[in-house]
């Protein structure tokens, strides 16, 4: 006997409580352009950091 509490809630059903990617959020995820744009900035970011850091 399954409580309440733990009942299979299926993907994304609003009582999930997930948010359901966009048609242009999809793409951003699989955008291999977008990702080394990201990855750059990303590393950009964490360079500056360490570089203050050490000061």
């Amino acid at each position: 006997m399954a409580a309440k509490h733990m009942e299979h809630i299926q993907p994304y059903s609003p009582q999930a409580g997930t948010m359901i990617p966009t048609k242009f959020r999809k793409f951003l995820r699989t955008c291999v352009i977008w990702q080394l744009i990201r990855f750059i900035a990303i590393n950009i970011k964490m360079t500056i950091l360490i570089l203050k850091s050490h000061h």
